[in-house]
């Protein structure tokens, strides 16, 4: 199995490397941003097979992790208040299972079998309960991807922000966390397989090289979409880059229109500037 190193890249709009909130929805939605970086492990693969690597290349693969619940309401009970699921999906709702192989998610340990193991997509778990507790989430990828597993870990929230007002049993509190997978000097076939794939973020091949031929049924253009019809699907947040710069531009805007009043509300107090004539001749 190729011991390939990988990495954690941070999505747009974050600069802080232990992540950072954004609250959003009045407090009933919050999503962030990770990095972390890696060191290339060397692996002996590549000596034994023609499965060649691609040097100084990155592949990114854009992942959202987090939980869903929603209150039951007259139907809640003092140890059975909430229903949610955990789990990881694209980022904007590609199939991951080009990438990943299995995902393990491990709850708390009251529940029945608390180690639950996902071997295909949609990577989800769905329980119900009146805890919150923190979540590790083990996620394993293909052999031409990464022999290294991947450990995550995530806070389930019930109960929204007190800002956002009551629980609501049609509008759920999520909590989601937006992160990159950065693989570096991937393997040909991996590269093959994922190059058209909209799961993938790729570079661009240097001229002249030539890749393995990708198996249909793995390729991007046969690619499931498990989450278009997905039925919490109207709940996922948005963090893709034009969002962003959609949300900056706005920003921008308010904080520049705030100027202008505070000019006005200046010139106002002050009164109008005194006019300085222009000393007559003799």
């Amino acid at each position: 199995m190729p011991n390939t190193s990988f990495g954690r890249k941070q999505g747009p709009g974050s600069g802080n490397l232990a992540g950072s909130g954004d609250q959003s929805d009045g407090g009933s939605s919050q999503k962030s941003q990770q990095r972390a970086k890696l060191s290339r492990v060397p692996d002996e693969i590549d000596k034994k097979s023609q499965n060649k690597r691609l040097k100084d290349m990155e592949v990114s693969i854009p992942i959202v992790y987090g939980t869903m619940s929603f209150w039951l309401g007259k139907k809640a009970t003092e140890y059975n208040s909430h229903k949610w699921t955990v789990y990881v999906r694209g980022a904007t709702n590609e199939d991951l299972s080009l990438v990943i192989k299995r995902a393990v998610f491990q709850l708390h340990p009251s529940f029945d079998n608390p180690k639950r193991v996902v071997e295909s997509a949609p990577f989800e778990v769905s329980e119900s309960g009146w805890g919150e507790f923190e979540i590790a989430i083990s996620l394993f990828f293909h052999n031409d991807v990464c022999d290294r597993q991947l450990d995550l870990y995530h806070q389930l929230k019930l109960y929204p922000e007190e800002e956002s007002g009551p629980q609501s049993t049609k509008k759920p509190v999520v909590v989601e966390t937006y992160d990159e997978i950065v693989f570096s000097d991937p393997l040909e076939s991996f590269f093959a397989r994922i190059q058209n794939s909209p799961v993938a973020i790729v570079p661009r091949l240097p001229p002249g090289t030539t890749l393995p031929h990708a198996p249909v049924e793995n390729s991007g253009e046969n690619k499931r979409d498990y989450t278009k019809d997905h039925p919490l699907s109207q709940w996922f947040m948005n963090f893709s880059e034009a969002d962003e710069l959609l949300k900056l531009a706005a920003a921008r805007q308010q904080v520049q229109a705030h100027i202008v009043k505070l000019k006005r509300q200046l010139t106002m107090i002050d009164g109008p500037s005194p006019q300085i004539k222009a000393p007559s001749g003799p």
